[in-house]
């Protein structure tokens, strides 16, 4: 008997015609590491969210779930606390009090265990997690991997028999998400925890989980092993994209055989080919044109006895390019596209746009067809209560986008998922028509699929003369679309380069057909620069 089975469900939201679920059916083995994927509102989030009863959304429900062989929701809250966990996309929606410790203890608390019980299982928890040195520390002094980890710490208090986690990674950089996801492939390894997740790290994920669900507009478009979906896909196929880009690249290059899931086989793929040394020589002019954006020298803290977030930085973006600043949780990365958006002022050092000081900007002149901000947080600029309400007036900037939003009008912004937040979000900040905007962590929350068409729109942007800067943990998305990228570190700009040889310089914070390539193919740092190498008659540029 499986211990998770789905059949025939469907889901429709409130005053809505269309169904966000319809006719799901799979199931899901005791012990068992499954994938969730799919397109950005293909309906993954809702699915997760009714395998946890205390989180379903209002609406109507057909079909059913069984849990261990009985309906989900005859749970009651207690059981569905002990037995099932839940890890959402944002970790500071989970906090409920201030201390780790503290955070560690309240669930079992809440479930009024005994204090030996309480204390024996955080020992537990944190030497499995290797957290000590956190206990004593406050929550929002964590960088964002620490805190996820102590989301999910707290959440294995109560022991739980099946974890769930809604794109757990999104926020993280790629060194603390592969971390977390370290952390739970042990959960599942060494403690035969059940794991379902959502996430778009294929790289990560899909050479390690035994199947994959994949969700299409609400309906389930496959199910089985990450072999069998490798093994089944045509270079065209719309699904590629959920695979590592090993597969990817062997696929669309035509090879033979069985498909390579990890770095390592696809760095054995590519050292088996008939190749004579080949290299993609990118003749790039930098970008000396008038900055569109200048740090110099700027120093900022939040707190006057605090240390410095930003430390001596200088930033130089010019008009029409797109720059990516890259880093690790806590950098100041956001803090400084605050500070260069004129939301923060540094006690030290000189910002200006378009050569004026922002001082000078006068009347709100700076948000007026000049400068926009799409932070990282995206709830913030919500303030209507529909998606129609928000995107009224932006009928332009809505004809930009790569997805349709028009069926999300009626539903408010709180209820569809996080990608579908981003591409709303991001419509308003488009629809000031800013010279300069402003990107935090714009691919937060999408698949692979509306990522590339986020580019076709950033790209378009720049043709028209936008200058766009990136804040992101998403190193193959600032790859596919930007013309130089930086490492931001200890509140300074660490690195500086064309994307061409910031990604080739890199071991960490390079792409993943950089780290496959590199040993026998140079410059190719995507797929599609990897495939054209690989291909007959492919070669320097």
């Amino acid at each position: 008997m499986a211990f998770i089975d789905i059949k025939g469900l469907s889901f429709t939201y409130p005053e809505s015609e269309k169904k966000a679920i319809d006719d799901v059916s799979f199931s899901i083995e005791r012990g068992s590491f499954t994938a969730l994927m799919g397109a950005t509102g293909s309906g993954k989030s809702t699915l997760l969210r009714l395998l946890k009863p205390e989180l379903r959304q209002n609406g109507t429900v057909l079909g059913e779930i069984l849990f261990d062989g009985a309906d989900i929701t005859t749970l009651s809250g207690r059981q569905s606390a002990e037995r099932i966990g839940y890890v959402a996309q944002n970790p500071d929606e989970q906090f409920v009090t201030d201390k780790v410790w503290h955070e560690l203890a309240f669930t079992l608390e809440s479930l009024g265990a005994p204090r030996d019980r309480i204390a024996r299982r955080i020992a537990e928890i944190c030497a499995f997690f290797d957290i000590d040195s956190l206990y004593q520390r406050s929550t929002s002094t964590l960088s964002g991997g620490q805190k996820q980890i102590i989301n999910l710490a707290s959440v294995m208090t109560a022991d739980p028999e099946l974890l769930i986690l809604d794109e757990p990674t999104a926020q993280l950089d790629p060194i603390a998400a592969s971390r977390f996801i370290e952390a739970v492939c042990r959960l599942n390894r060494e403690t035969g925890l059940t794991v379902l997740i959502s996430e778009h790290r294929a790289e990560e994920i899909l050479p390690r989980c035994d199947s994959v669900v994949i969700l299409e507009k609400g309906h389930t478009a496959f199910v089985g092993s990450p072999r069998e979906l490798a093994r089944g896909l045509e270079p065209d196929s719309p699904y590629t994209a959920y695979l590592p880009t090993a597969a990817r690249i062997f696929i669309a290059a035509g090879g033979s055989g069985e498909p390579p899931l990890t770095i390592r086989e696809g760095q054995r793929y590519i050292s088996e080919l008939d190749l004579t040394e080949k290299a993609i020589h990118e003749e790039i002019t930098p970008n000396k044109s008038e900055p569109a954006l200048e740090l110099k020298n700027v120093y900022f803290r939040y707190d006057k006895q605090g240390f410095d977030i930003l430390s001596d930085l200088s930033l130089t973006v010019y008009r029409g390019e797109v720059f990516a600043l890259l880093g690790s949780n806590g950098a100041g990365k956001s803090t400084a596209a605050c500070v260069g958006a004129g939301l923060l002022k540094p006690y030290s050092g000189k910002v200006q746009v378009f050569g004026k000081k922002l001082k000078e900007f006068r009347n709100g002149a700076l948000y007026k067809e000049c400068l926009s901000l799409l932070p990282q947080d995206v709830e913030s600029v919500f303030i209507h209560e529909t998606v129609g309400e928000e995107l009224k007036g932006c009928e332009e900037a809505l004809g930009l986008l790569p997805y349709d939003l028009t069926p999300l009008f009626d539903r408010h912004p709180y209820d569809i998922s996080g990608g579908e937040r981003q591409l709303v979000a991001l419509c308003k900040a488009l629809s000031t028509k800013p010279r300069l905007l402003i990107l935090d962590e714009p691919s937060k929350g999408l698949d692979v699929n509306s990522k590339r068409l986020l580019t076709d729109v950033i790209l378009s942007l720049k043709s028209q003369g936008v200058t766009v800067l990136i804040i992101s943990h998403d190193v193959e998305f600032a790859a596919l679309c930007a013309d130089r990228c930086a490492l931001f570190s200890q509140g300074r700009i660490a690195a500086c380069d064309t994307t061409a040889d910031f990604m080739s310089d890199n071991r960490f914070y390079t792409t993943a057909a950089s780290r496959i390539t590199r040993f026998k193919l140079s410059g190719a740092y995507t797929d599609e620069k990897a495939v054209r190498l690989i291909k007959p008659g492919g070669g320097a540029t």
